[in-house]
């Protein structure tokens, strides 16, 4: 059913979401990219107004569960109905077990996975009226591998994979596909911070020997949400370099 070419990104605004939203915009949808910030708002729409894409910037944080309903009011009367959804947005707060707080622990999980449920229970009813969906989880590689000082992030990865492969069970019968995506290191600002000694050890454990780009996982997720994936439904693909087999 490609009429219905309405795609949600959160966390739109840079790195691996920017790049997604570019390249479902090439693919001709009508892109909705969320921030939880003004600056952020800010520059969805720049993005959107450099590339020509249709589409607009919405200022959302995911952990505001009492506005969901009033944001996918907004983006139906401006756009229509949401018939791919992308959850990616995300942080972390790292710290090994033994120090980490409640705070850290809770911020994380309700960021990184419970905003996915709220997000995907709000989006998917539509769907299921459409009959047609596309919704695309952004895992990691530490949510298959664990990482020290990252319990809290991990955990929530990891909660990607069983709800997508659940979700993915309930709404089949709907024409509705779930997914998810586990990038590996993809060269973005957050990793541009490390010091060089701490990148070149990183890409030293990639047999590719190189870190990945937001484009190729942007492309893979684009593939995801097309006609060509339409049978593709429960799955997590690594997009790593090799780095977890």
């Amino acid at each position: 059913m490609t009429d219905l070419r309405v795609a949600v990104i959160t966390g739109a605004n840079r790195g691996i979401g920017k790049e997604i939203l570019k390249s479902l915009a090439s693919d001709g949808f009508v892109v909705i990219g969320t921030s939880r910030s003004q600056d952020g708002l800010g520059h969805i729409n720049e993005t959107i107004n450099d590339i020509g894409a249709k589409g607009c910037g919405l200022e959302y944080n995911v952990n505001d569960k009492d506005s969901l309903p009033s944001l996918n009011s907004t983006i139906k009367d401006k756009f229509g109905p949401v018939s791919v959804l992308i959850n990616n947005a995300g942080i972390t707060k790292d710290n090994l077990l033994i120090r980490m707080n409640e705070s850290e622990w809770n911020d994380v999980l309700d960021t990184n996975l419970s905003s996915i449920f709220r997000l995907s229970k709000e989006f998917v009813k539509d769907m299921m009226k459409l009959r047609y969906g596309r919704i695309i989880n952004i895992g990691s590689v530490v949510g298959l591998t664990g990482n020290a000082g990252q319990t809290n992030y991990s955990a929530t990865k990891s909660g990607i994979l069983g709800f997508t492969k659940s979700l993915a069970k309930e709404v089949a019968s709907r024409n509705i596909t779930v997914n998810s995506v586990s990038p590996g290191f993809i060269d973005t600002d957050m990793t541009n911070q490390l010091k060089d000694d701490q990148k070149n050890a990183l890409i030293q454990s990639i047999p590719l020997g190189r870190m990945g780009t937001a484009t190729e996982l942007a492309k893979t997720v684009s593939f995801l949400a097309s006609e060509e994936a339409s049978y593709i439904t429960g799955e997590n693909i690594n997009v790593n370099g090799g780095l977890y087999m």
